[in-house]
């Protein structure tokens, strides 16, 4: 084994991040290192994928009695004193060639933890852009702290290393590694006929799909005014569906479409496991967050061979060129977004701006080439660490 690599990550729900990583340590496990997982909240539903790897999933010990503890707020900070704890003596114990953070609490605790072991390298991950911190104050000050102890920071966007290297991290510890797609997962030659008719959709029907989880960020109230605008010229029928896990707002989200008028044609399928099927029964993909790092959604709709409707924030503009496999609007401009829909949907060249940003994917943006930045930056800090 060429050594045991500790992540730390909040939790293995379904997300953007935690899929990314978990896709990457399975790569990892099969070229023959050695990875593990910390994770704040145990259990969740990527947690399989992991065991069935082999790859080993560590979690903070929470005693029975803590449940009968009243007061949410000393709960929780017991709990995570309890998680710093627990981390702390599996670095101890597990002695990792290197220990890598995911998003802002897992750096928090883990950074913490590490500097208290003496546990390094230390590396660090920013998925997002750090928005973030102008609400969680708390991050944004004991990040500065952990910055100058990590040995490597890394982004998946320039625009998160812009921010990264605004917050005084040394050129020289920063690392751009773009999110990576397995194209097998998304193979020529799917039945797009027999998918369609499962979801009850027409053969003539124009389909947009979104996959993002139901957050206010991620514009879906957006999508749903520019949609009411955009069917008074498609002149065709159509649907959009919207993929993703309701994290509160789905109820508003489904009475605005209702009263838009779009109600039947706009499917709510909740969060799936067969993301590339339905890729693959779309005609044009949308993204059309507020804010964003660097989006998998945009990519895999890439690898399904679909033209991209996304707005200019975060690393959505990296992935997709105006005009070439997509288009890129403002955020937050409904009437924009709607045009720009309507632009992509009449397009002779629909399907050349689709296979133009599979080409993309491959090109730039394949898992082996991400896996293949991730070895050599634990290569290169832990020959450094000798």
């Amino acid at each position: 084994m060429k050594g045991i690599l500790l992540y730390v990550i909040g939790s293995l729900e379904v997300g953007g991040a935690e899929q990314h990583l978990v896709q990457v340590a399975c790569a990892l496990k099969e070229r023959g290192w050695g990875p593990e997982f910390f994770v704040l909240v145990p259990h969740g539903p990527l947690a399989e994928k992991l065991q069935a790897a082999g790859i080993p999933i560590h979690a903070p010990s929470v005693p029975r009695w803590l449940e009968r503890i009243g007061s949410p707020r000393f709960k929780a900070r017991l709990q995570l004193v309890l998680a710093l704890a627990g981390l702390s003596l599996t670095m101890l114990r597990r002695r990792p060639a290197a220990t890598h953070f995911f998003l802002p609490a897992a750096y928090l605790l883990g950074g913490i933890a590490a500097v208290l072991t003496g546990t390094r390298p230390r590396l660090m991950s920013r998925r997002s852009l750090n928005l973030y911190q102008s609400t969680h104050p708390v991050y944004a000050r004991f990040e500065r702290l952990l910055h100058p102890r990590m040995d490597r920071v890394c982004g998946n966007s320039r625009a998160v290393m812009a921010q990264l290297a605004a917050e005084d991290i040394a050129p020289e510890r920063l690392r751009l590694i773009y999110n990576g797609i397995d194209l097998e997962r998304f193979p020529a030659g799917f039945d797009r006929a027999a998918k369609r008719r499962e979801l009850g959709l027409s053969d003539d029907a124009l389909v947009f799909v979104i996959v993002a989880n139901l957050i206010p960020y991620k514009g879906h109230a957006d999508l749903l005014e520019a949609l009411a605008l955009m069917k008074q010229n498609l002149g065709r029928p159509w649907a959009c569906l919207c993929v993703g896990r309701d994290d509160t707002i789905g109820g508003g989200l489904r009475q605005r479409a209702s009263a838009l008028g779009i109600g039947d044609e706009v499917r709510w399928l909740g969060s799936r496991t067969d993301v590339p099927e339905l890729l693959g029964c779309a005609d044009i993909g949308v993204l059309c967050s507020h804010e964003e790092g660097f989006s998998n959604a945009v990519l895999e709709s890439m690898a399904a061979g679909l033209p991209m409707v996304v707005t200019d924030v975060g690393g959505n503009a990296e992935a997709v060129t105006d005009g070439v496999n997509g288009r890129v609007v403002p955020p937050r401009q409904p009437a924009l977004l709607a045009a720009a829909l309507l632009a992509v949907a009449l397009d002779p060249d629909r399907v050349r701006m689709g296979r133009a940003g599979r080409s993309r994917v491959e090109q730039m943006f394949s898992l082996p080439a991400c896996v293949d930045a991730y070895e050599k930056l634990y290569r290169e800090v832990i020959t450094e660490k000798h």
